[in-house]
């Protein structure tokens, strides 16, 4: 599988990172959107003259009431994606799972998106350049502990401005390196370790080395 091998190698290189161009408006959060995801990793796939093959299998099939009382579909798809090279014919198989919600048959095209989407997500090392073990909030809603806090005069709170730019940017932060939009945690986190702000995909690269 050398070739194949040698050629998805090159996908990883042209699929590296995905901005998040997506926005929930009831939650207020930007996220990457499968049209991005699947744009990006579609050319690089043909470019390498790759080909896919995608098959959808519903694992769950539930019905669930909302907070209004209203019954919908919560659907579990399970999806198996092989890649098949045009020169060599050598073949690859991701797998990955999604759920989706909805009042009508969308819930499983929910589900069949979501799971295509983290399935290249996962299996190219996609970066969208957040974190979930990031989120402070969901740990200190599980710990019970209570966090340290300093005696009065001697707090030192890390400053919420991009140290590469001296302020808050206009148009969010970006990676010092490769420029890519980032999270306000993840500049944070960044910039605490390594002086500046970096993608988590550079943040790897500079521990690595």
């Amino acid at each position: 599988m050398q070739n194949l091998a040698s050629k998805l190698v090159e996908v990883m290189k042209s699929c590296k990172y995905v901005m998040k161009n997506g926005l929930n408006t009831f939650h207020k959060y930007k996220y990457a959107t499968s049209a991005d995801v699947l744009e990006k990793v579609n050319s690089a796939l043909t470019k390498q003259g790759i080909a896919t093959v995608v098959v959808p299998d519903i694992v769950k099939d539930e019905v669930v009431t909302t907070s209004k009382g209203n019954a919908e579909h919560l659907v579990t798809v399970k999806i198996e994606i092989t890649l098949i090279d045009k020169d060599s014919g050598e073949t690859a198989t991701f797998r990955g799972f999604g759920s989706g919600q909805d009042a009508s048959d969308k819930a499983i095209m929910k589900a069949q998106t979501a799971a295509l989407k983290y399935a290249y997500m996962l299996s190219l090392a996609i970066a969208t350049g957040d974190d979930p073990e990031a989120d402070s909030r969901t740990d200190e809603n599980m710990s019970t502990e209570k966090p340290e806090v300093p005696p009065q005069g001697k707090q030192n709170p890390q400053p919420k401005v991009n140290p590469v730019q001296g302020k808050i940017p206009k148009g969010g932060y970006r990676c010092y390196d490769c420029g890519a939009k980032i999270s306000e945690k993840v500049a944070e986190f960044s910039s605490q370790r390594f002086g500046k702000c970096y993608c988590m995909e550079c943040q790897k690269n500079k521990s690595s080395t």
